[in-house]
């Protein structure tokens, strides 16, 4: 078989990356070392007949136009506003943090946008230029609220405080000065009809596009040839050998995932509620069935331990992981027609949408526009709206 591009991992980055130049006429191997594609995003039917995710639920949500339009070619989507809960002092209560959050936890009789931002005024700790996850909480809401909501949590999902991560890793958190409970507020926010996998069957079925499973790259990679490009997905540090980690090497979280089937309609009121307190050892139980508005006879929760040893899902930003890191993109840089793609080939974190943008624009650069010309006569203009 004549390969032209040879593509590590089929998850969101190789996925988009061997469509997109599938359509412009080259030979795509992809080799995926799970048994399925789809990477983390992967989902399926369970044996309760629930549409479950094996590796934790992943909600869609953007701004960008052209991603936004590009998954549209692939799938209808329905609409979803997610929402998620926390139990906090025995309460359930909104996250991101707003007026309901408040006032349950603190028997607050908050009403207006201005009563909001006066009580986390009145809270929050004046902190200009936040140096860790700690100080950008507190510049937020407060010494009490973190205490209730973040910092334990943080602990069990990173199994590192606050402080001993970087500002980012909190600061992206929202808090809404309103009623909103919409955990995201982008302008597009729907899951695929039928799932994530089906989704990915339809990007990657074009005729040009050959998938390995249960192959990995590095048992195989000294009897491919003839390729032009390598586009990596996996971890930095396993493409060189560890070379730079003998000693520190670079974090890494990943999650055990216990399903459980429980015989009754729903378990809890929502699709996902967070523990943030230490009298549990999960961080959050998710069930299901509520995506989607599911039918079933019973149904089945997954509750969800952070853990160091396991598939690698979580780079852990800070210091001491960014000088290792660096070390490693110094020498990626120096490497000519190999591009490391995606959350974990770049050690940050992605959002979905993030990861199909970073794809589209490395695809872009490399390709240029007389070859987008080309993908514009090869493809079918098929673009589903939503339902």
């Amino acid at each position: 078989m004549k390969v032209d591009v040879l593509i590590i991992g089929a998850g969101i980055s190789g996925a988009v990356l061997a469509e997109r130049y599938a359509a412009i006429g080259k030979k795509v191997l992809i080799l995926e070392k799970r048994s399925h594609i789809a990477g983390n995003c992967y989902d399926y039917i369970d044996e309760n007949g629930i549409l479950v995710s094996k590796y934790g639920a992943h909600l869609f949500h953007t701004n960008e136009e052209e991603v936004w339009k590009y998954v549209n070619k692939f799938s209808e989507w329905y609409d979803w506003e997610h929402k998620v809960i926390a139990k906090v002092d025995g309460k359930l209560v909104p996250i991101p943090v707003n007026i309901t959050t408040v006032n349950k936890l603190f028997n607050e009789n908050i009403s207006s946008e201005e009563e909001m931002k006066d009580w986390l005024e009145k809270n929050r700790i004046d902190i200009q230029d936040p140096q860790n996850g700690k100080e950008a909480v507190l510049s937020k809401v407060g010494p009490e609220l973190y205490e209730k909501m973040f910092r334990h949590y943080t602990k069990k999902q990173w199994d590192k405080y606050p402080e001993e991560l970087d500002a980012s890793v909190l600061d992206r958190i929202p808090v809404r000065t309103n009623y909103d409970d919409r955990y995201f507020s982008d302008k597009y926010q729907a899951l695929p009809k039928g799932g994530y996998t089906k989704l990915f069957e339809k990007i990657l079925s074009h005729p040009n596009i050959h998938i390995e499973l249960n192959t990995d790259y590095f048992d195989v990679k000294d009897k491919i040839e003839g390729y032009s490009k390598l586009f990596y997905t996996g971890p930095i540090d396993r493409f060189f050998e560890f070379k730079y980690s003998l000693e520190d090497k670079l974090e890494y979280r990943s999650i055990n995932f216990v399903s459980e089937t429980v015989n009754k309609d729903f378990f809890q009121e929502n699709s996902v509620v967070n523990y943030p307190g230490m009298e549990v050892e999960y961080t959050r139980i998710i069930e299901y069935k509520h995506f989607g508005h599911q039918q079933a006879g019973k149904t089945t929760i997954v509750k969800e331990f952070t853990v160091d040893t396991g598939e690698p899902y979580y780079p852990v930003p800070n210091q001491k992981n960014r000088e290792i890191y660096e070390r490693y993109k110094k020498e990626a840089d120096q490497l000519k027609d190999i591009y490391f793609v995606g959350r974990l080939a770049n050690y940050k974190y992605f959002n979905m949408d993030q990861a199909f943008k970073n794809a589209l624009d490395l695809f872009k650069n490399l390709e240029g526009k007389s070859k987008r010309t080309r993908i514009a006569r090869n493809e079918k203009k098929t673009v589903h709206r939503v339902q």
